[in-house]
């Protein structure tokens, strides 16, 4: 076995979420799939260029597809893959983990923010 070629799991994942943005795209597509702008509605300062490399890379790694449709004009679609959609659990534990910190936000606000994580990501006690 080459040693040199050995990938720590661990380092791969927070490689993606290390990434500008990323992560915030896997977040967005747990409530449907998107269309290119639709990342950029709540994001002015993403750049097509960068929002263009986050989507090639997610790609790439299996976690979203593409789907091109026949609209008038062209549009794309994007949406997480099953294996995507196997970093809810991910995405939940690293929220949770913000949100414990009881200095950061009031006892109903943290509850309430719990509550919609478990539901958006589909989160099972």
């Amino acid at each position: 076995m080459d040693t040199d070629k050995i990938v720590c799991p661990v380092d791969r994942t927070l490689n993606l979420f290390n990434k500008k943005w990323c992560i915030q795209i896997i977040r967005d597509m747990f409530f449907g799939k998107k269309h290119f702008r639709e990342f950029k509605e709540d994001k002015p300062k993403l750049s097509n260029k960068v929002l263009s490399s986050c989507l090639k890379e997610l790609e790439e790694n299996g976690l979203i597809e593409k789907k091109v449709l026949d609209d008038n004009p062209l549009s794309t679609e994007y949406y997480l893959t099953e294996y995507g959609q196997s970093m809810n659990r991910i995405i939940y534990e690293l929220a949770m983990f913000t949100l414990n910190d009881e200095t950061k936000y009031s006892k109903e606000t943290r509850a309430a923010l719990k509550d919609n994580f478990k539901k958006t990501l589909e989160i099972d006690d």
